[in-house]
């Protein structure tokens, strides 16, 4: 039986995912909702946008949609799943109670702190004169974190006690990131490398992906505002075989089994964002669903059909599939508007995209493109995902690098130094 598939998002994530989708032989149509110019290559763009819950689920209803696969943290958040499993809908993520791991950050450090999954010590505020009066003893440098969902940019490393008061007033008060900033988590610092594992989860069981590191700082250097991402290589070649045995152990296993006791069982995909101590892995927060940009570089590696995955994930035999992954590796590197993550200018034309046609291991994937009058225009503050494999990390880094030549459009910007940190491992 060949199926329809709907896809609701409209980044270099969902794009990745819908390239991936297209490769299935099981699938026959792909829809995507809202989408953008590069996913129009493998779905039909559907004009309805990612929280309208309602429409979508009567938009796979009408079309008799097989599966839709949810891309972006906001509807997961808001309970998309939960509305298509009400009309009976087969839809890949997590519900409302369990998407709350990534919709609350206070709720996803007590699950860490009551089961004993490591993590970084923290204190949550309601208000701001507490969270100030808690900063007069504390030490620094120390990290404020959004509550809520902020797109990757709710955190705050704050070195001195001036930059942290600012931080709160920022969060807390100026409400920059909305109601995000309702609630306040303040965390010690760690130092370490940060590694990024993603893994599909059915409820009970876990199987991690490869791990990815993601580039969150505009510039240079680790330098600059944090970002949605700048860019990402993998795998990390500081996640080794032990890292990873601890973590299956200590964090990945601990948390389904954490979640499921807290009657939240999760089912989607788990992003595990790790920072590699002295003291071994600690969890720096959870995701619920695939990453943005290390989708675009872990999704290329994967060997398995998705839509198997996915399917296993739904009904609950994820241990009867065998996840692998080439023995290569990936690099992605963004392309960006001049000027994000603040103010920067778009609709200019993009040209160039001919290029990666036809080329094996060469990929681009959009985030903020459109059309305009025939044109792909600029429409974001990142705009393209330039991803290249290789055979091991430098060989995909220099491929990713030459790639990005290919594209041309005013007021690109990109950072040159992704996937520097290969050189010292």
């Amino acid at each position: 039986m060949s199926l329809k598939v709907l896809i609701v998002g409209s980044g270099g994530r969902e794009h990745a995912i819908a390239w991936k989708v297209s490769q299935s032989k099981r699938v026959d149509h792909i829809y995507c909702a809202p989408g953008n110019a590069g996913i129009a290559e493998y779905a039909e763009c559907v004009d309805i946008k990612a929280m309208e819950l309602e429409k979508l689920a009567d938009f796979a209803e009408s079309h008799e949609i097989d599966l839709t696969v949810i891309g972006m943290d906001d509807p997961l958040v808001a309970g998309i799943v939960d509305v298509f499993e009400a009309r009976g809908l087969r839809v890949f993520g997590p519900r409302k109670n369990a998407a709350v791991i990534e919709g609350s950050k206070a709720f996803s450090k007590e699950v860490m702190k009551k089961y004993q999954i490591p993590t970084a010590a923290y204190e949550t505020f309601d208000s701001a004169e507490a969270a100030l009066s808690y900063l007069e003893g504390a030490s620094f440098p120390i990290v404020l974190k959004a509550d809520g969902l902020a797109l990757g940019k709710g955190v705050l490393i704050c070195n001195s006690l001036q930059e942290a008061k600012d931080g709160v007033k920022t969060i807390m008060m100026d409400k920059q990131f909305g109601s995000a900033g309702d609630k306040l988590v303040i965390e010690e610092f760690m130092t370490g490398r940060e590694v990024s594992v993603l893994a599909f989860c059915d409820g009970t069981h876990i199987k991690p992906m490869t791990s990815a590191q993601d580039h969150k700082r505009a510039k240079d250097g680790d330098q600059g505002l944090n970002t949605g991402g700048m860019g990402t290589f993998s795998p990390s070649p500081f996640y080794t075989k032990e890292v990873a045995e601890f973590c299956e152990q200590h964090i990945y296993q601990p948390t389904m089994d954490a979640m499921k006791a807290e009657g939240r069982p999760f089912q989607g995909v788990l992003f595990c964002g790790l920072m590699l101590t002295k003291d071994g892995p600690k969890v720096l927060e959870y995701n619920a669903r695939f990453g943005d940009p290390e989708a675009q570089v872990v999704l290329p590696r994967m060997e398995n059909d998705i839509i198997d995955v996915f399917e296993a994930c739904i009904d609950g035999r994820l241990d009867e599939v065998d996840l692998r992954f080439a023995d290569n590796a990936a690099v992605c590197v963004i392309l960006a508007s001049n000027g994000y993550p603040e103010h920067y200018e778009k609709g200019f034309e993009i040209t160039g995209l001919e290029n990666f046609k036809g080329r094996d291991g060469y990929y681009v994937f959009h985030a903020g493109t459109k059309f305009d009058q025939g044109r792909i225009v600029t429409n974001g503050g990142r705009v393209l995902g330039v991803t290249a494999l290789g055979t091991d990390l430098k060989d995909a880094r220099r491929n990713a690098y030459e790639a990005t030549n290919w594209i041309q459009f005013e007021n690109k910007y990109m950072r040159g130094d992704i996937g520097k940190a290969i050189d010292e491992a």
